[in-house]
This record gives structure tokens, sequence and C-alpha cells, in this order.
């Protein structure tokens, strides 16, 4: 009986994928957009920051938290940017090496561009 335990566990493991099932990407893309988000208070001053940038066919909103400061004119739009995305998490740095954590906070799907009808004949 134990035999039998023992080669369905091993069954188990092998058809687990190796290390789970990875969600993170990372990359090179253009900054879409970054757009200031909620306000300040005396409590939290920092401003929170909204960055737009495409990936793979997805638009991700990424959002910085209170706790982090930020310079915007260190993230001009349509510069290149570093980016990775980790399920909920994600992080994004400029060419300079600039950098802060994010969360993602919306994720779109861009359809395809459909293709051309042909032309009447």
């Amino acid at each position: 009986m134990r035999h039998w335990k023992g080669i369905l566990l091993v069954a188990l493991i092998c058809a687990l994928p190796a290390g789970g099932a990875s969600t993170k990407q990372k990359g090179t893309t253009s900054l879409k957009d970054i757009q200031p988000a909620g306000d300040t208070s005396k409590k939290d001053k920092n401003q929170q920051y909204d960055f737009i940038f495409v990936a793979s066919g997805t638009q991700y909103t990424c959002r910085t938290s209170y706790k982090t400061k930020l310079k915007a004119t260190d993230f001009p739009v349509g510069s290149d940017i570093k980016y990775q995305v980790d399920k909920d998490k994600g992080e994004v740095k400029n060419m300079a090496g600039k950098g802060t954590k994010c969360a993602i906070v919306r994720v779109e799907k861009l359809a395809d561009s459909p293709a051309p009808s042909p032309a009447p004949k």
C-alpha cells in the first residue's frame, strides 16, 4: 500500500509545473503616460503617481505608494522605461536607473488590429 502512495506522490509532483506558474514579465517599453493620483495630506505627504505603459499587448496602470517620494520629471512621457510585472506588483525604472515599486491597479488587454478588408472588385 505504501508503494502506491509513493507512486501517487511522485506523479502529482511531476504533474505540477516546475517552480509554479510564473506570471513575471520584464522588459523595456516606452512610457505611455504618467498621472498624479489621489491627494496628499498631512499624514501622507508624498504624491502618488500612475504609470501607464504597454507590454506584450497589454496596457498596465501601476500606482506608486504614498510612502514613495518621486520626481515626475524623471519620467518624461514617451521615454523608454524598464518594467517588471509580477501578478499585482510592478516596478518601473527610467534608463538612468531611477525607479520605484508600484501596485498594478488596472490591466487592459489591447485588441489586435483588425485585418484590412479586401478591396471590392
